[in-house]
């Protein structure tokens, strides 16, 4: 059995007995590139803390705000690519559920200072109680509803209705109004707060979270991986953040194009400014992973994306439309794998892997075992998919 360049020579082969002919591998960031459990889970923790302590004047439980396992279910309803939007829906169901009277519209101000002073104020003036204590089994049918309205904040803002919103400053810009973005963005990024936004820090001064992350896979995996593909990276993080990383962990030279939260926005302003529609192309959209093979420039490539969480699996799913290409799941960064196995297949995954080296000798093998789709022909010949190039452009 032939190889040409590291891809299948198939010119003799029955489709049946074709491995898996890979042109483009494209990652996700934070959980497959990078492990995030030190660094924005814990940003989310002493967000949500700073915000409720210091802003509300709650005081903290022995057990603390929220823990590693509840952002996880959080995050396993979908539509939480944005760590801003999953610290907004928490904050907003953490105060659903602690006795804090209802405030449906947020007054507008001109500075964080001014937010923060009109919450203290607001808030000294009803009783509550002290702390939040939050119960598995109501949390577990809360998100079951607003995964049912959609997802993401707006299924929780869905589900909770508006009653709460006037406590949760969380739109805007990080100089005016975003309070807990600007919260989360001086403890993720430390001193590089001040180089990033040009801003006095003044929740957070100590070192950033973000020099707790490492690398889950090796540069030497890396190494072999591009000498048989192309590859690319489609984030939910912003530009700046994803080049932090990027440059710390010398990841620039093997990949041929990154895709982050800053050309997501781009577009979305674009479209509006075109058509007037408010759209939104962050993942599950399959807008980055499109984008990603339209900049490789490979004409109707096969392609897999590899994700950790279900919006991974479900942006992959939603490029089928346009590409050839699998969705695989990666779970080397969680502690639960046969739970999460499940939670990816769900959403669509068509094969999970739990290491990289599993990654490695998926890509490396002429026939992959665990993939019998593949060896079955799980993708028709190239000339039956659509040869657009892809993007939201395309698609309205």
């Amino acid at each position: 059995m032939g190889f040409v360049n590291g891809r299948k020579n198939h010119h003799h082969e029955s489709r049946s007995r074709i491995a898996f002919p890979m042109d483009i591998l494209i990652f996700d960031m934070d959980g497959v590139l990078i492990d995030v459990s030190k660094s924005y889970r814990k940003t989310i923790q002493r967000t949500i803390e700073i915000y409720l302590e210091n802003c509300l004047g709650f005081e903290r439980g022995r057990r603390g705000w929220i823990t590693d396992k509840e952002i996880s279910l959080f995050k396993s309803v979908g539509g939480f690519n944005n760590d801003w939007d999953l610290t907004s829906g928490l904050l907003l169901y953490l105060l659903s559920t602690s006795g804090t009277p209802p405030l449906p519209k947020r007054k507008r101000f001109p500075s964080i200072p001014e937010v923060v002073s009109y919450l203290k104020t607001k808030s000294s003036m009803f009783q509550r109680k002290t702390t939040i204590r939050l119960k598995r089994k109501q949390l577990l049918s809360f998100l079951k509803k607003a995964k049912s309205k959609g997802g993401g904040l707006k299924g929780v803002r869905r589900t909770l209705g508006t009653s709460w919103e006037g406590w949760v400053y969380g739109s805007g810009d990080p100089d005016r109004e975003n309070l807990s973005k600007r919260i989360f963005q001086e403890i993720y990024l430390g001193r590089m707060f001040a180089r990033r936004y040009h801003l006095r820090p003044l929740f957070y001064k100590g070192q950033g979270l973000y020099l707790q992350e490492r690398a889950l896979i090796p540069r030497n995996i890396l190494a072999t991986l591009r000498k048989k593909v192309r590859m690319g990276i489609a984030s939910g993080r912003p530009r700046f953040e994803a080049e932090l990383a990027l440059r710390r962990f010398h990841l620039h030279p093997y990949f041929n194009s990154v895709v982050t939260l800053n050309e997501c926005e781009a577009e979305e302003k674009h479209v509006f400014l075109s058509t007037g529609k408010k759209i939104a192309v962050s993942k599950p959209h399959p807008y980055s992973i499109l984008r990603v093979v339209r900049k490789i420039g490979i004409p109707n490539p096969y392609c897999a994306y590899v994700g950790d969480v279900v919006d991974d699996m479900l942006a992959a799913r939603a490029a089928r439309k346009y590409l050839q290409i699998l969705a695989i799941g990666f779970l080397s960064g969680h502690r639960n794998k046969k739970i999460d196995r499940e939670s990816l297949i769900k959403p669509g995954a068509d094969l999970v892997v739990e290491n990289p080296e599993q990654l490695l000798r998926f890509v490396s093998s002429p026939h992959p075992a665990d993939l019998r789709k593949a060896q079955a022909g799980f993708f028709p010949p190239r000339s039956t998919v659509s040869k657009r190039k892809g993007g939201i452009r395309e698609l309205n």
